[in-house]
């Protein structure tokens, strides 16, 4: 027997809420990505090891999205798995997420409340079957990619490398430093 879908009230704050999660999702990704473009000239073998897994986990998330990208567009995608066999550089890797988070970013701002709540049903690289509203898939992704950020943070810290502060509230004082200094 399927559960009952009840829907998640969408209103414009929440709306806003998502749009910020996204957004930090995009800043986070960058920060974290300038580390890894670093040289790695200067790391023995063990370290450039590391760094291949933190651009590897990179990559995974990337291929994530892309895969959920194509469940909210109807469209079909190339990947058989969630992650892709070579590993992309430093460079492009950032050039590749960035554009996944301005797409997700944009959809979550275009799209309706209505519509955030709008079941979609796709298939799994596994072959399951899966269905989630547009919404519930915008949150997996964000969290998805701060969980596997947080692998790859320590990842960098066990290399010698000094991660960045991925913190909300880093974003929001940097992208408006007025918030220091208004009343409550």
């Amino acid at each position: 027997m399927d559960a009952i879908f009840i829907p998640f009230f969408m209103d414009a704050t929440l709306q806003a809420t998502l749009s910020t999660l996204l957004r930090y999702q995009a800043w986070a990704d960058a920060d974290l990505m300038a580390v890894l473009c670093q040289s790695t000239q200067a790391l023995d073998d063990a370290a450039r090891t590391g760094h291949h897994k933190a651009l590897r986990m990179m990559n995974h998330i990337h291929v994530v999205n892309r895969i959920f990208i194509a469940h909210l567009s109807g469209q079909p995608h190339p990947y058989t798995a969630t992650n892709t066999p070579d590993t992309p550089t430093p460079d492009q890797l950032s050039w590749d997420l960035a554009e996944v988070d301005a797409w997700l970013l944009a959809h979550a701002n275009d799209t309706t409340p209505d519509g955030l709540n709008e079941r979609v049903r796709f298939t799994f690289t596994d072959g399951d079957p899966g269905c989630m509203t547009r919404l519930e898939m915008l949150l997996h992704l964000h969290a998805h990619g701060t969980y596997h950020r947080g692998q790859v943070s320590q990842m960098l810290k066990d290399i010698g490398w000094a991660p960045p502060r991925e913190l909300l509230t880093r974003m929001l004082h940097a992208q408006e430093p007025g918030r220091r200094h208004r009343a409550s």
